[in-house]
């Protein structure tokens, strides 16, 4: 591969991954700030954490993998070390999508209104709905990453068709997280739907801001909705190309994809939270306080 090819590869890879590392980092750092404070932790804070903490490791997994394939692409051949980051990326993986899935869950739950009896028990202990969905991503993700790991040896000892089959195999665990994301984002609209005809029958005030609500919760989901479809069959083709291809170029350019997911959806996050969004419009300004505090009188 050329030079110019391999630097622009690094240089669109990195200013990414910045990115994702800014935002991922604000969202954790202002729920440790708010942590420390009131020594609470909500259901949705825990989740965003959570969120980013996967999202950073992931992050770091990308660059990682960029380096080894500008730099070092005949590491490659190394067996243990392929099998290693290839279950180590599946499990934060699936991780960031399950986390993503319960914090879409949880803006159901929270802003949704159905007079259904199941939805209205679901709302009365949706701080416990949350914590199980949570544990369950956990059992889920650690049965995927045993899976994956016997998928691994079975590569090594038969046959690159039996690795793609169980390859297609891993991806069927993907429909349960994108179901529940989609019928998250179904039901949010049927509410809204319903909240929309009964303003006619009631006074505004309120019932505008939760209108707002549902309006910036759907949005949220149909971008992580959209960043998953792309995250998911970017996968499913470099998954592919690395094993019949070998276009490392080829590979490039799906690892740039790959950054979008952890990076973009971030942003969309902080965009869509008030106290992030408020945070990060903040933080210019607490670092230029500090870096004047900081900064050494002169005589």
């Amino acid at each position: 591969m050329s030079v110019g090819i391999n630097t622009f590869f690094l240089v669109v890879a990195t200013r990414g991954l910045v990115l994702g590392m800014l935002g991922n980092g604000l969202i954790g750092l202002v729920n440790c700030i708010e942590w420390a404070k009131s020594w609470k932790v909500s259901s949705a804070d825990f989740i965003l954490t959570s969120l980013g903490m996967v999202r950073i490791i992931q992050l770091y997994l990308i660059l990682f993998d960029s380096l080894i394939m500008v730099l070092s692409p005949h590491l490659y051949t190394i067996c243990k070390l392929v099998k290693l980051f290839t279950i180590l990326w599946a499990l934060i993986n699936h991780l960031s999508i399950w986390f993503a899935t319960c914090l879409s869950i949880f803006y159901l739950l929270k802003i949704a209104n159905f007079s259904h009896f199941f939805f209205t028990w679901l709302n009365w202990r949706m701080n416990r709905v949350v914590l199980v969905l949570f544990l369950g991503s956990l059992f889920l993700s650690f049965i995927y990453l045993f899976i994956c790991e016997k998928n691994m040896t079975l590569h090594s000892d038969i046959s690159k068709v039996v690795y793609l089959q169980g390859l297609r195999l891993l991806s069927l665990t993907y429909i349960i997280p994108f179901l529940l994301t989609l019928t998250s984002l179904l039901l949010l609209f049927i509410s809204l739907v319903r909240h929309t005809k009964n303003l006619q029958l009631n006074s505004l005030g309120s019932r505008v801001s939760s209108t707002e609500a549902h309006k910036r919760a759907m949005k949220m989901v149909i971008v992580f909705l959209l960043l998953f479809i792309i995250n998911f069959i970017s996968t499913l083709i470099g998954d592919w190309i690395f094993l019949e291809i070998e276009n490392y170029q080829v590979m490039m350019f799906i690892m740039m994809i790959l950054v979008v997911f952890p990076s973009g959806h971030s942003f969309i996050i902080i965009l869509g939270n008030n106290k992030l969004r408020q945070s990060s419009l903040r933080l210019p300004w607490h670092l230029k306080f500090s870096l004047k505090k900081a900064k050494p009188l002169t005589s």
